[in-house]
């Protein structure tokens, strides 16, 4: 039977295949606030602004393709059962052909409605005024905003309670709580923490080994640590 492995991936695995992130300007995405287009408040203050942004960042996502790294995970899949839990809302994974990949904080190619949340289509076009749910109530991007819950938190934790190898790869381990799943992990489950910029996890119980690379080059390092075990 194969063993599990359970990865946790963030905004740098994407950054390498083109899309930006937030926290390396200033708390700016793509030239804006996060607070204007990636929170309910920004929604209600100027919905008109946050639906062009997602519009913008959907034909981004159409531009942009796989790095290694995300070819190396799906590779992964022919020894070992690999499940993705990403807080990226890029399809990155997918394309790669990663087959379980649990995003946490939405997908750019859904949209849900404004009233119920669980109405969700897929989407690859622009978002605009007009487009609504069967009961006529607007549409909005499939994102969990800050100060909104994450939904699929729970079956993240199921899986990371699950895993016989956890690996953390691309992600600054600052946003919650997606960054407090590393505590799930069973005691004797060993942790990778693949980030050119890796920092302190304090109180950690695991056995550790950070691989101070960029994505690519440290599911590189990976693979071949990983081809130990099997």
């Amino acid at each position: 039977m194969k063993k599990k492995l359970v990865v946790l991936t963030g905004a740098g695995i994407s950054a390498e295949s083109g899309i930006k992130t937030f926290r390396d300007s200033d708390g700016l995405w793509e030239g804006h606030n996060v607070n204007d287009v990636a929170t309910p408040e920004g929604w209600h203050k100027n919905p008109a602004l946050v639906l062009d942004f997602y519009n913008q960042r959907r034909k981004q996502l159409r531009e942009v393709t796989p790095n290694l790294g995300h070819q190396i995970l799906a590779e992964l899949e022919k020894d070992f059962e690999v499940f993705i839990i990403t807080q990226n809302v890029d399809n990155l994974h997918e394309c790669a052909g990663s087959t379980n990949v649990l995003h946490l904080h939405g997908e750019l190619l859904k949209v849900r409605s404004t009233k119920n949340p669980n109405y969700i289509l897929d989407w690859q076009e622009d978002l605009n005024f007009g487009d609504l749910d069967e009961n006529k109530n607007q549409l909005r991007p499939h994102i969990v905003w800050f100060g909104e819950e994450v939904p699929a938190l729970d079956e993240a934790i199921t899986l990371t309670q699950s895993a016989d190898y956890f690996a953390v790869i691309g992600t600054s381990l600052q946003v919650y709580p997606a960054a407090g799943l590393i505590d799930f992990a069973p005691r004797e489950t060993p942790i990778f923490y693949i980030d050119p910029k890796p920092i302190k996890i304090p109180n950690l119980r695991n056995p550790l080994e950070v691989i101070p690379e960029v994505a690519s080059e440290g599911m590189k390092i990976l693979k071949n640590k990983l081809a130990e075990f099997i």
